[in-house]
């Protein structure tokens, strides 16, 4: 490990609005009360979340750099130059966790092949708050990201998952943007076993949360609307 560059320290933020005190542990303040220099999936969001975690005053002394899904390769390689000046950078995605279906995973990865420390900060996780609240499977489980968009493609899709789980007994997690996520719910309910379960659960942390979980027959009985809520599904058969 080179002692002389700086560390990229993954830095978790509120899965919604919430005050940063409500949901992230001490340790995460006292890192960004020293951090200068970030790299984070959008520059507005992530000086509006430093800025509620006590920075109020002081952002315009830090310095941003983008990575998301629009940033290329090079210029991503081109942020190791920041830990050259011996400084620790902070990684901060949009919401919950770095790195996990998140482009900062890039970072990460380069960094690893430099021999750049990575250090995790603990927070909150919609993806395992899902899992410990869904009565699903929590010692097999896997994460399948998003699904493809097109309606035909998702169901082919979501049968695939649902064999998997049966064969596995493992619960297959899911997300989807929010704007697609009452068509997605649609297509489950279609293709899937009336026995399946699936957890629903959205609005995670927030005061509007709703989480549950019921087989497919029943869910057919009562569907309900999502809206553009961030929104895990969780599906074990």
């Amino acid at each position: 490990m080179m002692t002389n560059k700086g560390k990229l320290y993954l830095i978790p933020s509120p899965l919604g609005d919430n005050q940063p005190s409500e949901v992230l542990p001490e340790m995460v303040f006292e890192t960004i009360g020293r951090i200068r220099t970030y790299v984070v999936e959008e520059v507005r969001t992530a000086r509006r979340f430093l800025s509620r975690a006590g920075l109020k005053g002081k952002i315009d002394t830090l310095e941003f750099h983008e990575l998301n899904e629009h940033t290329s390769s090079e210029q991503i390689e081109g942020y190791l130059g920041l830990f050259e000046r011996g400084e620790d950078i902070g990684l901060i995605s949009e919401a919950g966790l770095p790195a996990v279906a998140d482009p900062g995973a890039q970072l990460v990865a380069l960094c690893h092949k430099r021999g750049i420390e990575v250090v995790p900060l603990v927070g909150p996780s919609s993806l395992m708050l899902a899992l410990m609240a869904s009565g699903l499977n929590g010692q097999s489980f896997a994460f399948c990201g998003y699904i493809p968009a097109k309606s035909d493609e998702r169901k082919s899709r979501l049968k695939v998952l649902e064999k998997v789980s049966s064969q596995l007994n493992q619960t297959q997690i899911i997300i989807e943007t929010p704007y697609r996520n009452d068509s997605l719910l649609a297509d489950i309910l279609s293709v899937c076993n009336p026995s399946t379960r699936l957890c629903i659960a959205a609005d995670i942390t927030l005061p509007t949360a709703y989480i549950r979980t019921a087989s497919i027959g029943d869910w057919k009985k009562n569907v309900p609307t999502i809206g553009k809520r961030p929104c895990v599904f969780l599906l074990l058969m």
